[in-house]
């Protein structure tokens, strides 16, 4: 039997916690403008930092299922078994959502993007200061 390796349950407990944080981190920055640049800044820093790293995590998880539909034929294979015809039809829709799923595409674009924002404003502080 295939083992298919999976993230310890620690370090996907900490990419939810770093979810969590990112998001309130971006939704705070609304009241933070009221009263200081630098935390705004701070906190846009930490979600900007956060969405990385969840993102990435969350693409290579989309990606490595999809790879596993793929991999084993499970779509062809799938109502050979000794499925009902529910049960068959229930697995057939979660599997052709899975393989056929965009979210694999949406992470991997707010990976990007928060990528170069962080770039971006890496570089404008520096020239800031020169």
């Amino acid at each position: 039997m295939l083992e298919y390796n999976q993230s310890n349950k620690y370090y996907r407990y900490l990419v939810f916690l770093v979810g969590i944080i990112a998001t309130i981190a971006y939704r705070i920055i609304i009241i933070l403008n009221y009263y200081s640049s630098f935390w705004v800044e701070v906190s846009w820093y930490i979600g900007t930092i956060g969405f990385i790293w969840y993102f990435a995590h969350r693409y290579r998880v989309q990606n490595h299922y999809s790879e596993i539909i793929k991999e084993r034929k499970l779509k062809d294979k799938l109502c050979k078994n000794k499925l009902n015809k529910d049960d068959c039809q229930a697995l057939s829709h979660i599997i052709n959502s899975l393989d056929s799923s965009k979210a694999k595409w949406n992470s991997i674009l707010i990976f990007i993007f928060s990528i170069l924002a962080l770039g971006y404003a890496i570089v404008a502080e520096i020239i800031s200061w020169i």
